[in-house]
């Protein structure tokens, strides 16, 4: 079992930066790998990010590739996503989540509660 807990989120100007962080409780974190995705207002939940268990393989959606960076820290059973050059369309309910396998598909076993994320223009 593994109980997740965003924060970082807010509301930030056009062309700002955020940093998202996602806590995971138990002693298995280092078993999962883990992914960020978001849910616009009236769209569907999408994948923005993954991270494989040692964080040696990582995969990010085309359009924040080269603006967000996942990572994480192990000992601190922490994951983050450090979001720059931040968009409107960036606008969101972020989420983490964590699974044994890495997957840029939805199917991952947990979740956490999500974070606001409102870019301004």
């Amino acid at each position: 079992q593994v109980q997740l807990v965003e924060s970082g989120g807010g509301l930030v100007q056009a062309g700002g930066s955020l940093r998202l962080s996602c806590a995971a409780s138990g002693r298995t974190f280092s078993s999962y790998a883990m992914g960020w995705f978001r849910q616009a207002p009236g769209k569907e939940r999408e994948f923005v990010a993954a991270i494989s268990t040692s964080g040696n393989r990582i995969y990010y959606t085309d359009s924040v590739r080269g603006r967000f960076t996942i990572s994480r820290d192990n000992a601190k059973n922490l994951v983050s996503l450090q979001m720059n050059s931040l968009k409107p369309e960036d606008t969101a309910v972020y989420y983490c989540a964590a699974n044994p396998v890495f997957t840029t598909s939805s199917r991952y076993d947990y979740w956490g509660q999500g974070t606001q994320v409102t870019v301004s223009s």
